[in-house]
């Protein structure tokens, strides 16, 4: 998996699993809780302007009382409602009591309305309910918002009167802020927790895979064969047709290396035969057979080398270390070279592995060797070490093969790779040999380069996969 939770690299790639989980999580959590705020948003609104209007609803019934006493000298006296603030000038709480029927209305008012009027609900549009009262908002004395509540009375002889009582909503709205700044600080408090619980919960739930991932990555080190451990009801079939696939790709190499071994035996023999005829008979038409004759059978070779390698080179779990290989290589070669006295020296950075079979790489490495020793007029230079990584995911190690031979042009450098090529007849070999390295690189996922030598020859480099 590439990570736990959001904060692994994942440009250019699709989302890993865990990040998908994380991701959907956090978004239904936080949609939910945005949905959750909103309406609680709402009711408290609400509940608070109907908490409030009841309170003006309070002095309403006070004042239409007092209005609807028989006699000349209703009058509220200050104090009377229990709010002192309705006789304070200008103070934001107003009530006002208007008469209708006459052709000059009169009305009488709180001191804290001053020489103001307060505007009619009614003159606004505001609807009244089914007892005739009306609430609403609208602008006040000092262009301040306020909430009236009116209603229209009357009694009889008296009068048609219309008591309004109105007060600012600064406590009001100051009141519902602070309750927006508690729930949002609650709410993103919440929001915290949330995202740690899911995140622990996307590890927690994901442990299983990443078990599993570790068993197939250990087969791919080749420090195991198959997956082992126990897995959840849900990874256990997986678990176990992984196994039955690796057995089956092992089964299908296996049958493919014995058929080809079969088809190498059965067609180097008659060539054999070929060749022995051929070689007893002295005429131009022996010489033919043999010369066409060695030419199949190096193509055989070359061929049946090619498909064994291709079936290797799927091994699943294939592994091989590279230090012991080189060293015996070199060994190997300065004996062989004995006679021309040349030097073969090896630097490996410990601990690199090989994703491949070790038949491979020694057929790689060899045959990269062998071309050296041929044109080498002294020493051999041989280092293997670990790359940056190139390609996420494909880890890489090069090594590098330098002589102090002649070397080659750059132009000739394309065709020492060709299959069969042989850019001096005077050296031996049949001119596979970096044909055959090429092709194994290449099935194995690797690259190889030819350059100029820093001691005067050719440089070979060889990248391939690591484990």
């Amino acid at each position: 998996m590439a990570a736990d939770f959001p904060g692994a690299k994942a440009s250019g790639q699709t989302r890993s699993i865990a990040q998908r989980l994380f991701v959907s999580a956090i978004g239904w959590s936080v949609a939910l809780l945005l949905v959750a705020g909103v309406i609680l948003s709402d009711i408290y609104r609400r509940t608070t302007e109907q908490a409030f209007d009841q309170r003006l609803g309070v002095y309403l019934r006070a004042i239409v009382a007092d209005v609807a006493t028989p006699g000349d000298d209703q009058r509220l006296e200050p104090g009377q409602l229990g709010e002192p603030q309705f006789e304070l000038t200008l103070s934001g709480w107003y009530w006002e009591v208007t008469r209708l029927d006459v052709e000059k209305p009169a009305f009488r008012a709180s001191r804290s309305l001053f020489a103001a009027r307060l505007p009619r609900l009614a003159s606004l549009g505001v609807q009244a309910s089914l007892g005739g009262l009306r609430v609403g908002y609208a602008t006040g004395p000092e262009g301040r918002r306020i909430r009236i509540v009116e209603r229209e009375i009357d009694i009889g002889d008296s009068g048609i009167y219309l008591v309004q009582v109105a007060a600012t909503t600064e406590e009001v709205e100051a009141q519902i802020w602070r309750f927006y700044i508690s729930l949002g600080v609650t709410f993103g408090v919440l929001a915290v927790a949330l995202a740690g619980a899911a995140a622990m919960q996307v590890r927690f739930g994901l442990r299983p895979l990443r078990a599993l991932q570790d068993e197939v990555s250990a087969i791919r080190r080749g420090e195991r064969d198959r997956i082992e451990g126990r897995f959840s009801e849900d990874l256990a079939p997986l678990a176990g047709e992984l196994n039955l696939l690796i057995a089956s790709n092992r089964e299908i190499l296996e049958r493919a290396r014995t058929q080809v071994g079969n088809l190498a035996h059965g067609l180097k023999t008659p060539l054999s035969v070929l060749l022995n005829d051929a070689r007893t008979e002295r005429s131009a038409l022996a010489d033919k057979v043999e010369e066409q004759a060695r030419i199949m059978s190096d193509q055989v070779t070359w061929y049946l080398d090619r498909a064994r390698a291709a079936a290797r080179s799927n091994v699943i779990g294939a592994v091989t270390e590279v230090e012991p290989v080189i060293g015996a290589l070199t060994r190997t070669f300065q004996k062989i070279y004995a006679d021309r006295e040349l030097v073969f020296t090896a630097q490996v950075e410990p601990g690199l592995k090989f994703r491949g079979e070790r038949q491979d790489f020694e057929e790689m490495i060899g045959n990269l060797l062998d071309n050296a020793g041929k044109w080498a007029a002294g020493c051999i230079d041989v280092r293997a070490a670990r790359q940056a990584d190139l390609d996420a995911g494909r880890p890489t190690f090069e090594v590098v093969i330098d002589d102090d031979g002649p070397g080659l042009a750059p132009e000739a450098r394309a065709q020492a790779l060709a299959r069969g090529r042989r850019l001096d007849e005077t050296k031996p070999g049949s001119g596979l040999g970096l044909s055959i390295v090429t092709d194994l690189v290449a099935l194995h996922g690797g690259e190889v380069k030819l350059e100029e030598s820093p001691l005067g020859g050719l440089r070979v480099r060889l990248r391939l996969l690591m484990v």
